[in-house]
């Protein structure tokens, strides 16, 4: 039996709203949730930006899941640098 996906938890509105341009590079919903806890913890005022930190900082009980997305998951970090490179400037590299 399929088990139905569900959507993101919700974070601040506009790391909802920037993040969104990306969610299809995803193919598991709790990789784009780590994608935008790390947009979070990285714009957030605490003053080390550990994985651990972040977590705590965004409401997460420890950086594991946030260290797996970055170790372990599977989609090319240059297809999100390219489009924000269209987004914001329209420019081609």
């Amino acid at each position: 039996m399929v088990t139905p996906s569900r959507d993101a938890a919700s974070t601040v509105s506009f790391i909802d709203h920037y993040c969104w341009n990306y969610r299809s590079l995803f193919k598991e919903v709790r990789h784009y949730e780590s994608f935008k806890y790390l947009h979070w913890g990285m714009l957030s005022e605490i003053p080390r930006k550990s994985l651990p930190a972040i977590a705590r900082a965004v409401g997460l009980k420890n950086g594991q899941g946030l260290h797996h997305f970055l170790t372990e998951s599977n989609w090319q970090v240059e297809i999100p640098f390219l489009d924000l490179i269209n987004i914001v400037g329209g420019s081609k590299v």
